[in-house]
Formats: structure tokens, sequence, C-alpha cells
């Protein structure tokens, strides 16, 4: 009579069960994220040291070129990383608040191999789809706002 109406019937050995796997599940996913984190802060920390200090060097045209193109591949590298750690860290909150795993659009379960390849999914594979075909409709909707303003008045 004691148990709660939604677990009637159920054993409670089997639940002590899931208790432990789902500790067990949390503290793999835990661990795991907090490797990736570790990681990227390794990267980033690797890509601070290198870039270049000696702004003062007389180089020719073409040195200067080949250094400034590395330094924006290594600010953008830079960018992803932190980005990437953004996503890292939301995926803790979420573990740590027992929505980890539900996909933050409709919270459906995300497949466990998604979690694996990306652990800090936060979409289930249906939206994350969706939000890519968003974001491309977006992205050449501009690019054809973008087109009508240089060309179209030309032709007038």
């Amino acid at each position: 009579m004691g148990a709660e109406p939604h677990q009637r019937g159920r054993d409670p050995v089997a639940r002590k069960k899931e208790v432990v796997v789902d500790q067990e599940r949390f503290s793999v996913l835990k661990r795991m994220l907090e490797e990736r984190r570790q990681e990227i802060h390794q990267k980033l920390k690797s890509l601070r040291e290198t870039i270049p200090v000696e702004a003062g060097a007389v180089r020719d045209a073409e040195e200067q070129s080949v250094d400034d193109f590395v330094q924006e591949v290594d600010f953008a590298l830079m960018q992803m990383k932190s980005e990437t750690l953004a996503r890292i860290d939301e995926a803790m909150q979420r573990l740590e608040d027992g929505t980890y795993g539900l996909c933050t659009e409709c919270a459906g379960e995300i497949a466990e191999a998604r979690l694996k390849a990306l652990p800090f999914a936060a979409l289930c594979r249906d939206c994350q789809e969706q939000e890519e075909s968003r974001g491309l409709a977006e992205r050449e909707a501009r690019a054809f706002e973008r087109f009508q303003k240089e060309f179209i008045p030309a032709f007038r």
C-alpha cells in the first residue's frame, strides 16, 4: 500500500537495480564529459601558446598573408572548441538535472548510439535534422536577400 501509484506491481529489487544502473550510467557519462572537457581545455591551451606574439617582426607580404591565415584558422578552432565546451557544460547540467539523454526540443529519448558518438547532444536525430534544415533555409533566404539587394537594382 505504501508504494506510489505508478510503481505498484513493480519489484522493489528491480527498482533498486535500475537506480544502481542509473548511478553507474551517470558516473560513466559524467566521466566521459569531463574527459572531453579536459581534452578541449588542453587543445585550447596549446592553440593559445602557438599563436605568434611577434607582431613587430618585419615580413614580406607572402609571409604575412600565411601568418594571418594560420592565425585566423587558430582563432576559428578556438571558437569551435569554446562552443563545444559550452555544450559540454550544458550536458553536464542536464545530467545533474536528470534530463540528460532527453531531447531538449521534443523531450523524446536521444538514441544511446548518438550519445556515445556525441555525448553533449541536446537534440534527437529527427529534431537535429529539422534544426539543420531550418538553418539551411535561413541561410538560403539571407543569401537570396543579399542577391536581390546587390543585383536587382543593377537591372532597373
